[in-house]
């Protein structure tokens, strides 16, 4: 039997969610997203029984920043939760289709307010279907909650931040984007290559291959054990868009990491600006 995660609460299995569905105070979270505007029609054809939808491109993203896809501030946050019936004292479970990416980004956005109580469901929305549990076309009805942030600042980095820590021999900094991104061989920002002392963790390999499920804790340890990330450092990670970013991260707290930010204007930020240095 594989070794059990450090947090095995950060993870909900589909026989979970199915004992728990009716738990009052717990809000199962729809996060398919769509580049092209049809999650909410994907959410209407069916979904979890009694899951909320939450659009995170537009639900917790700060519209006016000029770098794309920046979490959005706390009124923004407060207002998108309310839509849901996400407030205080309640819980959460989020699940997508598309390796966990978008629930572990939603999940990082809900931390850094210090909303706590969230699971990710293992496998998503293919974990439920596959589990021969029915789904549901009903939209729920959401009552009035209030949701009150606590801004946790370690969780997320900005761009002077991450320039101040450069250099520091107790930080770890890990591109979470693809090995050709990271080398510099592929891009599509302004220059090419990585922030000077990064690490390449791809998320890609934090999931299963050909599944959304994470890897056992074992094999998530050597994954990262062999990307260089070290235990006991803070640990920064970043990607384009803060996306692969917060899938990593989860990654890491999942397996007992216990300082680990995100840096959500990535190299959409830094690859952009000639006065930052690159390394390839």
């Amino acid at each position: 039997m594989p070794p059990a995660h450090a947090r095995p609460e950060l993870l909900a299995s589909a026989d979970w969610v199915a004992e728990n569905i009716s738990r009052a105070g717990l809000r199962i979270v729809d996060c398919r997203w769509r580049p092209d505007g049809n999650a909410k029609r994907v959410f209407a054809a069916g979904h979890v029984p009694g899951a909320v939808h939450l659009d995170w491109a537009a639900d917790l993203v700060d519209p006016d920043d000029p770098v794309p896809f920046q979490l959005a501030g706390p009124e923004h946050i407060v207002a998108a939760l309310a839509r849901i019936g996400i407030g205080d004292g309640m819980a959460a479970v989020l699940y997508d289709d598309t390796g966990a990416l978008y629930a572990c980004r939603a999940w990082w956005s809900l931390q850094v307010y210090g909303f706590q109580a969230v699971r990710v469901l293992d496998g998503g929305w293919g974990a439920w279907a596959e589990s021969g549990r029915p789904s549901s076309t009903a939209q729920r009805p959401v009552g009035h909650v209030t949701f009150t942030p606590r801004v946790d600042p370690r969780r997320r980095l900005s761009t002077t931040d991450v320039r101040a820590l450069l250099g520091s021999l107790d930080l770890d900094l890990v591109d979470a984007r693809s090995p050709a991104d990271y080398a510099g061989s592929q891009g599509g920002s302004a220059r090419l290559g990585h922030i000077p002392g990064a690490v390449n963790l791809p998320a890609s390999l934090v999931t299963e291959i050909g599944g959304a499920r994470f890897r056992d804790a074992g094999q998530l340890a050597r994954i990262v054990a062999n990307a260089g990330v070290r235990r006991g450092k803070r640990v920064v990670v970043y990607d384009s868009t803060g996306v692969a970013a917060a899938k990593v991260a989860f990654a890491l707290e999942l397996i007992g990491y216990e300082d680990v930010a995100v840096y959500d204007a990535g190299w959409a930020d830094w690859g952009s600006r000639l006065d930052l240095p690159v390394e390839r």
